[in-house]
């Protein structure tokens, strides 16, 4: 499941569908929901592929945003993609296809691996 940015400093590339955690939010939570929002599907969560950090500067070099992401991977239980929140679109993109998209920094390799889990789980 690939979200297209539709707004902000990655506005036009493709990731994940993600975001902010609200107060007293737990991650998965969050995870789950932010999928609900920017994608309109549901999933279960299969579990945490990582850590990812992302730094982001201006024109000259400067660091404008540091974002430290909590990868979680899941299946798909329902719901057919339709974008919303902050996404400009939603889709369902087979693995081969990944690298016809213009993918967030670190997002091939995330994915990779996660699909490499959710095929060892023979869930």
């Amino acid at each position: 499941m690939l979200v297209e940015r539709g707004k902000g400093a990655l506005q036009g590339q493709w990731s994940l569908p993600g975001g902010h955690i609200e107060p007293g939010e737990r991650a998965r939570a969050a995870a789950l929901r932010e999928v609900r929002e920017e994608a309109g599907i549901a999933a279960e969560i299969a579990g945490l592929i990582d850590m990812h950090e992302v730094l982001l500067h201006d024109g000259g070099g400067e660091l404008e945003a540091h974002y430290l992401i909590a990868v979680f991977f899941g299946r798909w239980t329902g719901g057919e993609p339709v974008a919303g929140g902050d996404a400009a679109a939603a889709r369902f993109v087979a693995i081969d296809a990944l690298a016809s998209y213009p993918l967030t920094d670190g997002a091939p390799a995330l994915i990779a691996r996660a699909w490499r889990r959710l095929e060892a789980s023979g869930r």
